[in-house]
C-alpha cells in the first residue's frame, strides 16, 4: 500500500504532511503554487526519501484548476507535457496524476485520458487514478503502469466519485478519514490512498491516517511499476 498527498500548491501544510506519506503529487506551478514552490517541494521530497509524482492541472489559478476549461485533447497534451517536463527536469518522477477538473475529465473522457497517458509514457512512468476510470484504461492502452487511487479525506459517492466540496461533510475530519482509509485498504481495490494537502486540517488527517495504518500493521511504501 502507498499513502500519497497533493503538495506544492502553497497551502502551507506540506512540511507537516511529508513525514507521514510515501509519495507526493507535486503541483507544477500552473493551477496553484509557483515554479519556486514546485522546485522547493520536489527537492524536499528527495531529501526525505518521498517519491515524487507530477500533478499537472488546468491553467486556471482563479478556480484552483477545479473548473472544466474545455481544452481539446491536443491542448491538454501540450499543457500537461509542459508541466511534467518542467518538474522532471528538477527531480526524477515516478508517476503522473492530473489535478482537479483535469483529473475528473480524464476519469470519463478517453481522448483526454489518452493525451495524458502519452505524456506519462514519454517519461517512462505510470498514471495514478481511480479504479475503473478512463485514466487507468488509457494507461493500460499505452502499456504503462496504472495505479489505483482511493481518497481518505473526502466523502465518497455511491459510484466511487468524490462529493462536491460545496456539500456539507464533503471533507472528512481526521478520525473519519482514518476509518475510511482503513476501509479502503481492507477492500484490496487500491494501490494508493490520497490526502488532499490543501484541505483544512490536512496535516492532522495525514497523521491520523498514518497512525491508523501503523496500528493495524499495514506496511506502506512507494508505488512500484513492477
Amino acid at each position: 500500500m502507498n499513502l500519497n498527498a497533493d503538495l506544492g500548491e502553497g497551502a502551507g501544510a506540506d512540511d507537516a504532511i511529508l513525514p507521514n506519506i510515501d509519495s507526493a503529487c507535486v503541483a507544477c506551478g500552473v493551477h496553484a503554487g509557483s515554479a519556486s514552490t514546485s522546485i522547493a517541494t520536489a527537492r524536499r521530497c528527495v531529501d526525505l526519501g518521498v517519491q515524487v509524482g507530477a500533478h499537472p492541472g488546468y491553467d486556471d489559478r482563479q478556480n484552483f484548476g477545479r473548473v472544466e476549461t474545455g481544452l481539446t485533447p491536443d491542448a491538454i497534451e501540450a499543457l500537461v507535457a509542459f508541466q511534467v517536463s518542467a518538474l522532471a527536469a528538477i527531480v526524477p518522477i515516478a508517476f503522473v496524476k492530473p489535478h482537479g477538473a483535469l483529473y475528473r475529465r480524464c476519469q470519463l473522457d478517453p481522448a483526454a485520458a489518452d493525451a495524458v497517458a502519452r505524456v506519462a509514457k514519454a517519461h517512462g512512468v505510470g498514471l495514478l487514478g481511480q479504479p475503473a476510470s478512463e485514466l487507468l484504461a488509457a494507461a493500460r492502452r499505452a502499456g504503462i503502469p496504472a495505479f489505483r487511487e482511493g481518497f481518505a479525506d473526502r466523502k465518497l459517492l455511491p459510484d466511487g466519485g468524490l462529493a462536491p466540496r460545496s456539500e456539507p461533510g464533503a471533507v472528512l475530519a481526521p478520525d473519519a478519514a482514518a476509518k475510511q482509509a482503513l476501509r479502503l485498504v481492507g477492500s484490496d481495490e487500491f494501490d494508493s490512498i490520497c490526502i488532499h494537502g490543501d484541505s483544512a486540517g490536512a496535516a492532522q488527517v495525514a497523521s491520523a491516517v498514518r497512525q491508523a495504518l501503523r496500528g493495524l500493521g499495514v506496511e506502506t511504501g512507494p508505488l512500484l511499476s513492477g
